[in-house]
């Protein structure tokens, strides 16, 4: 019995050495720094946090990697990861025209009136208009942010582990603040 189990520990030995040599990450670093990465087009997290370059794990092999900003043009790039290895991508975004004012601000509710700290810190769930990203749950989420937006009516969607889903029209209005309240899950 004892040799069985010896052949059994090293075939368990010799199939994680195999899985993690096809496993490597993917970094993006660049301006500005607040952007959103995807990895095969599924959304992967921030570029950074807090100053930070955020590392996310992949399978070794061949991934586009697009990064995005709300008041930048899309950035996407190919990049081969080697197994055990984290491949960098180097970015710098182009500003995009903003249009003029009057703007009216977009905010996720759950903040204290008085606070200007988000009660949701460290939610990086993307939030998407007429699917278009355009930040975080826990840049949006305090008293005094928001997105400053042109008035209109928008198609709000975040998914995220923290608040559960909202998928919902919101209609923005100038020199008004709009509060989406934000759900436990």
């Amino acid at each position: 019995m004892r040799p069985f189990i010896l052949v059994l520990l090293a075939a368990l030995g010799a199939t994680l050495a195999l899985a993690a040599d096809k496993s490597g990450a993917i970094k993006a670093a660049g301006k500005p720094g607040r952007a959103g990465v995807w990895i095969d087009g599924k959304y992967a997290g921030p570029a950074s946090r807090f100053t930070v370059v955020e590392k996310y794990p992949v399978d070794a092999g061949a991934h586009e990697v697009t990064v995005r900003d709300p008041e930048h043009e899309d950035f996407t790039t190919k990049v081969n990861v080697a197994a055990g290895k984290t491949a960098k991508v180097s970015y710098k975004l182009t500003k995009v025209q903003l249009p003029p004012p009057p703007y009216g601000r977009l905010r996720l509710g759950g903040g204290a009136p008085e606070s200007f700290m988000s009660v949701v810190a460290g939610d990086t769930s993307p939030v998407f208009l007429n699917g278009k990203f355009y930040g975080y749950v826990d840049e949006l989420n305090n008293a005094g942010g928001g997105l400053l937006l042109p008035p209109g009516t928008y198609r709000l969607k975040v998914d995220s582990q923290v608040h559960g889903v909202i998928d919902q029209d919101v209609t923005v209005v100038a020199n008004k603040v709009t509060v989406v309240p934000l759900k436990g899950k």
